[in-house]
């Protein structure tokens, strides 16, 4: 064999190395991963669902209300998404598909959550009955309900008018002996009676 020859095969050996070398490169590998579990399945395109953005879980509820229903069936976590069914007429509350809620329907505050898609129209449950009804035996209730008494109040009589006394003033009588000079004359005697007892005693 020539070395022209010799020369030409190791062209074409290195040729193809390089070539498989470049194909090797180029070929797609399939790799298989499997998605981490989540506690809420993700909802299709096509569907409208909801997602808690806000800072902490929401609670979900029977229906669109605090105060008809005080105690939640379940929390929607921070980042879960649900599945939306409808909103009220004022769009304050969202009914979305919740699997811890009786029919596997509950209710979230809209303004809790971020929502994707169109909403229609629900209405709003029945509100629920109270579990207990006060009822009042009629005999003690009657017993307890008097009839008020109407008593006339007597009528005023004025009282007679005040009369003053009036008193009329007496003369005095004229002459006798003034009452200041019986007086001076009562004390210059009794002055003379000592006087003279002081006298006797020396």
């Amino acid at each position: 064999m020539s070395k022209l020859r010799i020369f030409h095969l190791g062209l074409l050996i290195f040729a193809a190395v390089i070539a498989g070398t470049l194909l090797g490169m180029r070929a797609p590998v399939r790799v298989s991963a499997q998605a981490a579990a989540t506690d809420t399945a993700t909802p299709a395109t096509d569907e409208a669902y909801v997602t808690n953005t806000f800072e902490e879980a929401i609670n979900v509820r029977l229906g669109p209300s605090t105060i008809t229903y005080p105690f939640p069936c379940g929390s929607l976590p921070v980042g879960a998404s649900a599945i939306a069914l409808g909103a009220t007429p004022a769009r304050e509350w969202v009914q979305i598909e919740f699997a811890d809620c009786p029919g596997g329907v509950g209710w979230v505050y809209a303004a809790n959550v971020t929502l994707t898609g169109a909403l229609r129209v629900v209405e709003s449950p029945p509100t629920p009955m109270p579990l207990a009804t006060s009822t009042f035996d009629p005999t003690l209730v009657a017993a307890f309900q008097t009839e008020p008494t109407v008593t006339r109040l007597p009528t005023f009589t004025p009282p007679p008018p005040l009369a003053l006394p009036t008193f009329a003033e007496v003369p005095r009588p004229g002459g006798g002996l003034p009452m200041g000079a019986a007086i001076l004359a009562v004390a210059a005697l009794g002055g003379l009676v000592l006087g003279a007892s002081l006298i006797g005693r020396r």
